[in-house]
């Protein structure tokens, strides 16, 4: 299913030596406004309420402090096993850190999505993923997928970021109506199978909005509440 709101229990435990929690909180709660943040425990944890894309976003940004820390202790392990506790100041903002990384002129962003709501965008907005001198890919990972974008000639860093946002803009629009059903084929014959797809097909011009994907066990019904129930009682 395609959820419109999830929670997520952080555990902020692994960067207590290097800062001040209350702090990194802070900092979380600026990048990351469509989040809604509990209180933070003294065990350092912390529950996080919102949409997916939003809390995948936060998920990325704390990886990355996450990694920078631990290639920079390595660096630092023959000088001292004693590190203070840094104030966030001290470290690379969040507009920085969130998603970019260097990539010639133009640069290189990172946006992860749900995958129903990336295949969807793929089927009736492909508009958002085509700009002259830009490269738009993704690698999906069961529910995830990953989209990079990339110069890929004399685009500069603002168009790169422009595509970025693009995506992220329509993703949480339909985030927000986007919902999933399946038909599960695993007591079907080959014959009521072909039956299903084909009336599938004849169906499709009735519900211009709803995307069907077609899978050897299943077939998946993606679009509004509205239109996937009709469809499916229909088919």
């Amino acid at each position: 299913q395609v959820f419109s709101s999830v929670t997520s229990v952080l555990s902020m435990s692994l960067f207590k030596d290097q800062f001040v929690l209350e702090d990194l909180v802070e900092e979380m709660k600026k990048q990351s406004r469509d989040l809604s943040f509990g209180p933070l425990h003294s065990d350092g944890r912390i529950a996080v309420q919102g949409s997916f894309p939003a809390i995948k976003v936060l998920r990325d940004f704390l990886v990355l402090k996450a990694k920078s820390l631990s290639e920079k202790g390595n660096g630092e392990q023959s000088k001292s096993h004693h590190r203070p506790r840094r104030r966030l100041q001290e470290h690379r903002s969040a507009a920085e850190m969130r998603n970019f990384v260097p990539d010639g002129d133009g640069g290189k962003e990172v946006v992860v999505l749900d995958t129903d709501v990336y295949h969807y965008m793929r089927h009736f907005f492909p508009w958002i993923f085509q700009k002259s001198d830009v490269v738009v890919s993704a690698v999906t990972d069961g529910d995830i997928t990953t989209v990079c974008i990339k110069n890929a000639g004399r685009a500069d860093a603002a168009q790169v970021l422009s595509v970025k946002k693009k995506i992220e803009a329509q993703s949480m629009n339909l985030h927000s109506t986007l919902r999933k059903t399946s038909v599960s084929f695993r007591e079907r014959t080959r014959d009521e199978k072909q039956r299903h797809k084909w009336v599938c097909e004849r169906l499709k011009s009735c519900y211009p909005r709803v995307l069907v994907i077609h899978y050897d066990a299943h077939i998946e019904v993606i679009g509004d509440s509205s239109d996937i129930f009709k469809f499916t009682k229909e088919m």
